[in-house]
């Protein structure tokens, strides 16, 4: 799928002094921070993660002796970029808005000005959707899925 990528990096965790019995577990926990939230750094929405420790971590000397672990990462990123498209699942249709979910997490909302101008919206038996003017079993409602347009 567009949108996906899988990025390899360098990482330095900085761990506080009581976590230096399991280095493993402390880094494990401090990766899954990460995941399902959009990094700068990363340039995306971090999904998954895989790691090795590259050295034993050091105590450096200072006022807060922390420990510093590096390793090397693969990661998998979520990164919609503008004219890219995606293909997500319809929750809810407003006759504002249509409002999808892509890939199980993240949410997107096509508004009443972005929605195609054949398409008009109705209420039928108490169900809000969209249907096209021009071939009738056209629908968009919810449990639909359909692609859409990355705008930004």
């Amino acid at each position: 799928m567009d949108g996906l990528n899988v990025s390899d990096v360098n990482l330095q965790v900085q761990l506080h002094p009581s976590r230096s019995n399991n280095v493993h577990k402390a880094v494990l926990r401090e990766l899954s921070s990460l995941l399902l939230r959009f990094n700068e750094k990363f340039q995306g929405v971090v999904l998954a993660y895989e790691f090795n420790i590259d050295k034993v971590p050091d105590i450096l000397p200072s006022m807060h002796p922390y420990l510093y672990v590096r390793l090397k990462a693969k990661l998998l990123l979520f990164s919609p970029k503008p004219d890219m498209l995606l293909e997500g699942k319809v929750v809810k249709v407003r006759q504002e808005s249509i409002h999808v979910i892509i890939l199980g997490f993240s949410s997107a909302i096509i508004t009443d000005k972005d929605i195609r101008e054949e398409f008009q919206y109705k209420t039928k038996h108490g169900k809000d959707l969209f249907v096209s003017r021009s071939h009738k079993r056209h629908v968009i409602k919810a449990g639909t899925m359909i692609r859409l347009l990355v705008k930004r």
